[in-house]
């Protein structure tokens, strides 16, 4: 069954206009056509379709009436409803009497089960069908003793996706197709469809009324005093860490859809002030912040400035490079030679972290290797006197890995590529 212009509608339900119309807030598409994406009327107007949320409350309801509406707070032992719609009623009046704006759910009227907290049901934000079982001096509700009543939609606490149907685990009969979050609601026969019930649906047996608790399921409820779910994210309270998927992980985007880039704390090397930056910072790089950058751009930094700042980032480099130590890249090694060989030639010459001789896909040498000094002064005086060294009939040859003349060396940009072949590349006349 569809909603037509002016029905009240709740998440899921299907909606009936023509296709040409253009669609505005509160309306998704899905597999089964329109549906509206929160309760409210759904009003066409001037071309538009749109799903208004409530402004007004409805009158009074009385007792044995089906009340819609949204859980917004959840205590101890009950769950308070926002009234969003009296079903059979088309007025829509505001009361101004506060006590029946909203209703009160106890918690034994939940579902036919032992339940130690209304959150081990329904979580705030939860669309919901109840009947009246009080009107005066304030409304209370009860969502037992038809399959019809109880949570229409659920969205996932931990990233908003709505939770689907699950049967996999006992107890836990929702589950999020985007992370791993399963648990467990009082689900209406109507649930995911909106308020009005699809023919041939019946969730009552994933509600397990009357039963015992699964000890996995038993664990997770709110026994001796713990927090009611007092917010969508109490699961993490509650020491449940649900992890995103990395493919499905939530990205910031900018105004253009594009993903916002991370933000790193650091100093301005100009000012000294504190900033953030969209990139990780490197020592020995200039860091500045949005106004230095104008300043620098604009030509307004003075020389005295920027003295200073190359003086602040040769101490970076330097205090980045003791942190670091120094990689050496050691040549002319025999195939058969070990690492055990190689650190006992160099580890008479200061700390060594690490030694490492690079080997094919087989397992034998390349004949190289890398050697890593804690303190760069001392790798680089072990440059000097291991240069040359032989083992097992071979010179040996040390020198930085990233250095100037190991670059010039043979390799891609090793070579001189001004004049290829002999070629005289310059414009000719």
């Amino acid at each position: 069954m569809s909603a037509s212009d002016g029905a009240f509608v709740t998440p899921g339900m299907v909606l009936d206009f023509d296709g040409e119309i253009e669609t505005g807030s509160g309306i998704g598409s899905s597999t089964r056509g329109w549906i509206a994406l929160r309760p409210g009327r759904f009003i066409v107007s001037e071309g538009k379709a749109d799903v208004i949320s409530s402004g007004s409350t409805p009158r009074i309801p009385q007792i044995d009436e089906i009340i819609i509406g949204r859980v917004t707070r959840l205590h101890n032992k009950t769950a308070e409803i926002e009234i969003l719609h009296i079903e059979g009623r088309e007025d829509a009046d505001r009361t101004l009497d506060t006590f029946h704006r909203s209703a009160d759910i106890f918690v034994s009227e939940i579902v036919d089960r032992f339940m130690p907290s209304p959150g081990d049901g329904m979580r705030t934000r939860d669309v919901i069908r109840a009947r009246v079982i009080q009107s005066e001096p304030m409304v209370k509700a009860s969502c037992k003793g038809n399959p019809a009543l109880g949570v229409l939609h659920a969205i996932c606490p931990v990233c908003g996706k709505f939770l689907s149907v699950s049967d996999k685990v006992a107890d836990q009969n929702v589950a999020c197709s985007r992370c791993d979050y399963t648990g467990y609601r009082a689900l209406s026969n109507g649930y995911g469809q909106g308020h009005v019930l699809p023919d041939g649906v019946d969730f009552s047996e994933l509600n397990r009324g009357g039963e015992r608790w699964t000890p996995e399921m038993d664990g997770r409820l709110g026994h001796n005093g713990a927090r009611p779910y007092l917010s969508p994210m109490a699961d993490y309270r509650r020491g449940e860490d649900h992890e995103m998927p990395a493919n499905q992980a939530y990205r910031p985007v900018g105004r253009d859809g594009r993903p916002r880039r991370e933000m790193h704390a650091a100093n301005c090397t100009l000012c000294g002030t504190n900033t953030k930056v969209p990139f990780e910072p490197t020592p020995g790089k200039p860091i500045r912040c949005r106004d230095c950058m104008d300043k620098v751009k604009e030509g307004n930094a003075s020389k005295e400035e920027l003295a200073k700042e190359r003086e602040i980032i040769n101490e970076m480099r330097k205090k980045a490079e003791k942190e670091a130590g120094v990689k050496l890249f050691v040549g002319g090694l025999p195939h058969e030679s070990t690492e055990d060989e190689l650190r006992a030639i160099v580890e008479s010459h200061g700390e060594v972290r690490k030694v490492d001789i690079a080997k094919d896909k087989e397992g034998n040498s390349r004949g190289f290797g890398f050697v890593v000094f804690a303190d760069p002064d001392e790798g680089r005086a072990a440059i000097k006197a291991l240069n040359g060294t032989e083992l097992g009939g071979r010179k040996l040859r040390f020198e930085e890995s990233n250095s100037d003349s190991r670059r010039g060396r043979g390799g891609r940009g090793g070579r001189d590529r001004g004049n290829r072949g002999g070629r005289d590349r310059r414009k000719r006349n």
